[in-house]
């Protein structure tokens, strides 16, 4: 499932021609990780698997849909890539860009970007912009400029990154030998969930699955617009990924859930913090608070009684810990300690004689 990109691997599901000329790092493949150690911890009774999309090229699964939004405005001969961003659209679309020799234009909430998104949208070459606003104004800007001819919105707004993100669930299947029972993922522009409910019905329907699962998206409290059923003027949360006040794709995420029979609903940052400790110390995978979002709603979940024994329930952690640095340091709840250079030193340290 390694190596040559989502479009060469699902060609027949996605809108390409044989002469359509894919700008790809290789995204995709990425592992699906069983974790007991959770399951044994909070006593329950079913195989959790983490979808790890932190380990796409950039580091996030923006790349599934962003290989095929970029690929598809150089097909058609659009020069320049435009988004608004919270970190990792901006790191992406930087990326593809700078393989398709395109220019990229990125605005961002001003001082609303971890650290170390922005350091990969400014090293590939985006002109970034800081708006005096939330992520909702830069958008909206977006959607303006995207009605230039030379310009191409590669926001989730663009159909082509729905099409390019589906492909996730494609891979789940693959692995598992079928969809799992139940899904979970952070729900903030609320693109992915529509991603993967798509993809699942597209599997089913072409006899690659034969089931389809609950889709259970979740909202960090301070940006719950779907949860809370109207737009939030200034959201706010630790989970920067999915700071978002009024989602684009939001009657779709509604669709996918009821569909499903799912659900959408919220966490607190501090359920995000404990739950991105979980996964790094039960589960040994780092991602940004944003992504534990999914992992502290299955903790939510459980915890209500609502994962009937025996499921079989994924989890997708969308972005890799590293996006965030600053935050995963504070959230360890640890400290370095300073020893001598010498191994009594060390071992006093560690409590060992």
């Amino acid at each position: 499932m390694t190596g040559h990109g989502v479009i060469r691997r699902y060609r027949e599901f996605l809108p390409v021609s044989e002469g359509t000329r894919s700008i790809t790092l290789n995204e995709g493949g990425t592992p699906l990780i069983e974790a007991p150690g959770i399951v044994s911890d909070i006593g329950g009774d079913f195989r959790l698997f983490v979808k790890y999309e932190g380990l796409n090229p950039t580091a996030s699964f923006k790349d599934r849909g962003m290989t095929l939004a970029v690929t598809k405005a150089a097909e058609r001969g659009a020069s320049i890539v435009v988004c608004a961003s919270t970190g990792n659209t901006s790191a992406s679309a930087a990326a593809y860009a700078a393989v398709a020799g395109m220019t990229c234009l990125v605005l961002i909430p001003e001082g609303k970007i971890a650290y170390g998104k922005m350091a990969q949208a400014l090293i590939h070459g985006a002109r970034t912009l800081e708006v005096r606003g939330n992520f909702d104004d830069a958008l909206e800007i977006v959607r303006r400029l995207g009605e230039r001819d030379e310009i191409e919105v590669v926001n989730s707004i663009n159909p082509f990154r729905i099409q390019g993100q589906k492909t996730a669930a494609f891979e789940v299947c693959d692995a598992l030998g079928d969809a799992p029972d139940m899904h979970f993922l952070p729900v903030g522009n609320a693109g992915n969930i529509t991603a993967y409910w798509l993809g699942y019905k597209e599997y089913r329907e072409a006899g690659r699955s034969k089931g389809l699962p609950q889709m259970m998206g979740w909202q960090a409290e301070g940006a719950a617009p779907i949860v809370r059923g109207a737009p939030v003027e200034n959201p706010e949360t630790i989970a920067t990924a999915i700071r978002i006040g009024n989602p684009a794709s939001w009657e779709h995420a509604i669709k996918a859930a009821t569909e499903s029979s799912g659900a959408i609903d919220m966490v607190s940052d501090d359920e995000i913090l404990d739950a991105q400790r979980i996964l790094a110390r039960t589960a040994g995978i780092f991602v940004e608070p944003a992504s534990a979002a999914g992992i502290a709603g299955l903790l939510k979940c459980h915890a209500a009684g609502n994962i009937p024994k025996g499921s079989t329930v994924v989890v997708t952690v969308t972005g890799h810990g590293l996006k965030d640095p600053e935050v995963a340091v504070k959230n360890s709840l640890a400290e370095s300690t300073v020893v001598d250079a010498n191994l009594d030193s060390v071992l006093a340290a560690i409590g060992l004689d």
